[in-house]
């Protein structure tokens, strides 16, 4: 996929140092030299493809050879003549991305798929013949990380090609396994690009692929990632790092006499278990540092206990608690709750006798694969699972976990390759996730449920979440049974019971995008915040817009007290027939003196006369329209209101005020409270009160409330006053 030259040195010094599955030099040079010889066949096996099928054999000791030879020779054939930078034969590249995926313990179909992962790309070779020869399942993983053409896409190639595997991963997971194995060996062999080229393929690899390999739990693809572009992106940090490993090397290794303790407490206990020294990789003993300064020989590894069954896991974390000194503070239990990336594991903390911390990972043989490999160990994800060995639960869905379903989700409403892009790197940026569980209800949306979201999440990610563009019309959250704004970030665990307006013609603020972390809710919002009917620029969107035809009609005098609905009561003086909107932002009633100005749709907004909006698009050149109260009649049906209350801070400040609004039988649609500032807060209320008639009655009930010292309809200019300076 990438015609960038072998560094073969480099690739050795990484495999040496961190002690994780490696593409060795030697096998490096074994491919090379066997694919100079092409693809001659030794005992029905290419030359090239030995070390590879020994290595799947160590996996997967029953598995077929017959469809990777048979790949081998059609990718060997086609890519014949193609030479990388290095002078190194073409076929090396896919036969080194197949090695790597065979040591992370990919079944035979990923195999095949990344033998030929390029031939459709770089050679004549069509998705047609790689189906006919292979079938349906390889031919979708090789047109998944097959590149678009630039010629056709231009600059968004590149952000429309990770679209097109982000979508096609979302049917098969095998696609990013090898896309990233595929961007591994090409960091490895990046040596001979020029500067700015290496730069950009290690900030695209930093931004979007060692997300996706974190996401997807395949940590020895990630942290070697991290260390090749740390050394690219960061040259002086990495020196520095690589000087300070070198200098240990040479001493006493603290870990390694820990180690040897820790065995023998085991053995004593006839626990059965594997104690090793995990070396920490660049980035890891940078990170280390970065956070405590001074490091000591234990700060550059961590101990391993792998034990075969998840009881022992805990049976050894007990020996350990009891026979050294823990830091309980360090604990942590990935096996009851794991990560949202099939990772499980017991982290703890102990003591040595020399006062030495060591950092202990603690889990069985099969939780390191799935550690190491993450969705690569779990082979074929869609083959069936039925039987005694079928884990539960499992196969529900190692294909669509939560995160992917949110991306895929919302690249499917955001066409323009450049806000894909970015959503993508700023989705990808938030590498932890929490679980969120709901109450539901016939009112509120589906049935009680768990939501995963990113960590940092607020009640408004939430409430697009689970409702999608429904969530416009949500008002507020209970966390964990308290009220809360829908500013609230969300913790781990929290229960979540959201708030939703009856009236679907209610629209998100444009605050809600400074509390939106995730795409799809700052997508949502946008989108409705610049919809193209309704309000014009410089008339805010309407809280609750409501519309009626116009009829003639004559203004209420002062005497009038009939209860009446505002939109069904207005007059269209110079455009009869036209339908009117009420503007949220000053959100006027009966009396008050009101205009109007024409909107796209056929429709008129209606302002108070003296909300500040009417200023500017009268200073704009926007012509009013005339705009008159009719009587409504008897019956009457009460209208919404936004009031803003200026009071002096203190406590119970807004359940006294709340109080006082109930008292005149006025219902609260929502309610916002501004952080103090200077001893002084301001509360917005939008109300719905049965009655117009009513409203100067509950604005001096409000003003009666002690610490309150002025109360105001929205939209109204603020007098000397007023809270902010």
């Amino acid at each position: 996929m990438s015609a960038e030259a072998t560094n073969p040195g480099n690739a050795e010094a990484v495999g040496r140092r961190r002690g994780r599955p490696r593409l060795d030099v030697q096998g490096l040079r074994r491919i090379g030299r066997a694919a100079l010889l092409g693809a001659a066949p030794r005992d029905g096996l290419p030359d090239a493809l030995e070390h590879v099928a020994k290595v799947h054999r160590r996996h997967h000791p029953d598995a077929g050879l017959d469809i990777l030879s048979k790949a081998y020779v059609l990718a060997e054939s086609s890519h014949r003549g193609q030479m990388r930078k290095s002078g190194e034969p073409y076929i090396t590249h896919p036969l080194a991305v197949t090695l790597i995926l065979a040591e992370l313990g990919a079944e035979t179909t990923t195999l095949t798929a990344s033998l030929l992962h390029d031939t459709v790309e770089d050679t004549e070779v069509t998705l047609d013949q790689v189906r006919a020869q292979f079938g349906d399942e390889v031919c979708y993983l090789v047109d998944g990380v097959t590149k678009l053409e630039k010629v056709d896409y231009g600059a968004a190639a590149e952000p429309e090609t990770f679209r097109k595997m982000l979508v096609a991963t979302g049917n098969d997971v095998r696609v990013m396994s090898i896309k990233l194995a595929d961007r591994l060996h090409n960091m490895r062999t990046l040596g001979v690009m020029r500067p700015e080229k290496q730069a950009r393929i290690a900030k695209v690899t930093r931004d979007v692929l060692i997300p996706l390999a974190e996401r997807l739990g395949v940590q020895a693809l990630k942290t070697e990632l991290e260390d090749l572009v740390f050394a690219i992106l960061h040259p002086e940090e990495y020196a520095a790092t690589r000087s300070l490993v070198s200098e240990h090397a040479g001493r006493p290794d603290p870990l390694a006499v820990l180690a040897a303790r820790v065995r023998t407490t085991l053995d004593e206990a006839k626990i059965q278990a594997e104690v090793l020294v995990r070396p920490r990789h660049f980035v890891s003993v940078h990170r280390v540092r970065m956070a405590r300064g001074e490091m000591t020989g234990a700060d550059l590894g961590r101990l391993l206990v792998l034990v075969a069954e998840d009881a022992d896991c805990y049976a050894v974390l007990g020996e350990l608690h009891t026979c050294f000194t823990p830091v309980v503070s360090e604990f942590q239990d990935f096996i009851a709750a794991p990560k949202f990336n099939l990772y499980q594991s017991l982290h703890t903390a102990v003591t040595g006798e020399s006062g030495e911390i060591a950092e202990t990972l603690i889990r069985t043989h099969q939780m390191h694969r799935v550690a190491e490999a993450g969705v690569i160990a779990l082979g074929n994800p869609y083959a069936a699972t039925d039987g005694p060995d079928a884990p539960d639960g499992e196969r529900a869905d190692p294909t669509r976990p939560g995160w992917l379903s949110r991306l895929l989700e919302w690249q499917r409403t955001t066409p323009d390759p450049d806000t894909f892009w970015s959503s993508l790197r700023d989705d990808l940026a938030q590498d932890l996730e929490i679980t969120v569980f709901c109450a539901g209800g016939p009112a509120n949306g589906p049935a009680d449920g768990s939501l995963r979201l990113p960590a940092g999440a607020s009640c408004v990610d939430a409430a697009y979440a689970r409702h999608g563009e429904a969530a416009h019309c949500c008002l507020g959250a209970r966390v964990n049974g308290r009220l809360a704004t829908l500013a609230t970030v969300l913790r781990d665990g929290d229960t979540l019971h959201l708030l939703m307006a009856p009236d679907s013609a209610t629209g998100p603020a444009p605050e809600w995008l400074d509390h939106a972390r995730t795409p799809a809710a700052r997508l949502a919002i946008s989108r409705w915040l610049s919809r193209p009917t309704g309000d014009d620029a410089g008339d805010p969107p309407p809280v609750s817009p409501r519309t009626a035809p116009a009829a003639p009609g004559h203004a209420p005098g002062p005497g009038d007290t009939a209860a009446i609905t505002p939109a069904a009561v207005l007059a269209v003086a110079d455009l009869p027939g036209a339908s009117v909107r009420l503007a949220g932002c000053c959100t006027p009633v009966p009396p008050d003196n009101v205009t109007g100005f024409a909107v796209r749709g056929g429709m008129v907004t209606v302002h108070r006369a003296l909300c500040p909006v009417v200023a500017r698009m009268a200073a704009g050149g926007r012509q009013p329209v005339g705009v008159r109260w009719r009587r409504a009649g008897k019956a009457g049906h009460g209208c919404r209101v936004t009031l803003l209350a200026e009071a002096f801070s203190r406590p119970h400040l807004l359940a006294d005020l709340t109080e006082a609004i109930a008292a005149q039988g006025v219902a609260v649609v929502s309610a916002a409270v501004e952080p103090p500032h200077e001893q002084r807060v301001r509360h917005t209320y939008t109300l719905h009160l049965p009655n117009a008639a009513g409203l100067p009655s509950l604005m001096r009930a409000m003003r009666e409330v002690p610490g309150v010292f002025d109360v105001l309809r929205a939209g109204r200019a603020r007098p000397t006053a007023a809270l902010r300076p």
